[in-house]
């Protein structure tokens, strides 16, 4: 193993042990990091200066690489530099002086009610068979509370302890409401709604008939293990085109689909916050400006003086 090899393992090892980083994060952070290895070629990472990570950066953009990506992986080899500063000394950071390429401010994307209607109601139409009732619980626990693709697929049936295992995550059917762990390991309750409450009901009683290698998982595939995020994943995007929902669906369409139908209702921005697991209200506040959308549509619809003669 190279110098520069062993010193990104001793940075995920700090990552992992110290940060308490999710594995997804993580997975994120070891190919941004695999990236700057290649980057670096010959050299040792303590040797790059400003030039090479800027000439890096400009060959990744001509291949094709987002603006966003671009960002994301100096965002991470800044840390990494920053952290290695304090293991060695270091002339200079090289990527200290380097700014991100600026990329356009998008909102999240969010279904209209009566589009997240369709789709809830949409495997409903299908027999009532394991795989329907499981489909239909997913939708609508997503679009009820909220959840991350990873908080969902992490679920269990009920809160389980016992040797060498221990739930993040589990539904408490009595109390209506789920108990997830997010990111940064932060743990929250997220109440679910009725139409939730009773999609859940109809898959649990079906759901004996699947168990076999993980009893503990609140959803799973035909084979008995819990059901995978691609999976999840391909099973939403599926499920819309089947119900003509005029635009690319997946779980965090629905998490933002959530997130402004409850603000545009209700108005209470730190509740939306508490809900989503944000760490800072301002990672909420885009939401208002889905929110502003929707009463600009309504203004442009109804105010005598805003509609074209």
């Amino acid at each position: 193993m190279s110098i520069s090899d062993d010193l990104i393992e001793q940075y995920l090892n700090h990552l992992t042990h110290a940060r308490k980083l999710s594995e997804h994060t993580l997975r994120s952070y070891r190919h941004a990091l695999a990236e700057l290895l290649t980057l670096a070629g010959t050299r040792d990472l303590p040797t790059l200066g400003a030039a090479e990570i800027r000439s890096g950066l400009k060959q990744m953009h001509q291949q094709g690489l987002s603006t966003r990506s671009l960002a994301h992986r100096l965002s991470v080899w800044r840390s990494f530099y920053r952290w290695l500063a304090l293991q060695q000394p270091l002339s200079s950071n090289p990527v200290a002086a380097v700014r991100a390429p600026k990329h356009a401010k998008t909102l999240p994307k969010a279904l209209s009610v009566d589009d997240a209607k369709t789709l809830m109601e949409a495997p409903q139409q299908a027999k009532a068979e394991p795989e329907a009732l499981r489909d239909h619980a997913m939708l609508e626990l997503f679009y009820s509370s909220g959840l991350r693709l990873s908080e969902l697929v992490g679920l269990d049936v009920t809160y389980i302890e016992q040797a060498g295992y221990r739930s993040l995550g589990w539904l408490d059917l009595a109390q209506q409401e789920v108990h997830v762990t997010g990111k940064g390991k932060r743990q929250r309750i997220v109440p679910v709604g009725q139409k939730a409450i009773q999609a859940l009901q109809a898959w649990l009683a079906v759901r004996p008939q699947w168990v076999k290698q993980d009893p503990a998982a609140l959803f799973i595939a035909k084979r008995g293990k819990r059901m995978s995020p691609a999976v999840v994943y391909q099973r939403v995007k599926r499920l819309a085109l089947q119900a003509g929902i005029p635009t690319h669906v997946h779980p965090h369409v629905l998490r933002h689909s959530f997130a402004s139908h409850i603000l545009q209702s209700s108005g209470d921005l730190r509740a939306v916050q508490e809900m989503l697991g944000h760490a800072s209200l301002a990672a909420t506040q885009i939401y208002t400006s889905l929110d502003f959308q929707h009463l600009t549509q309504v203004y442009d619809k109804t105010h005598p003086r805003a509609k074209k003669s």
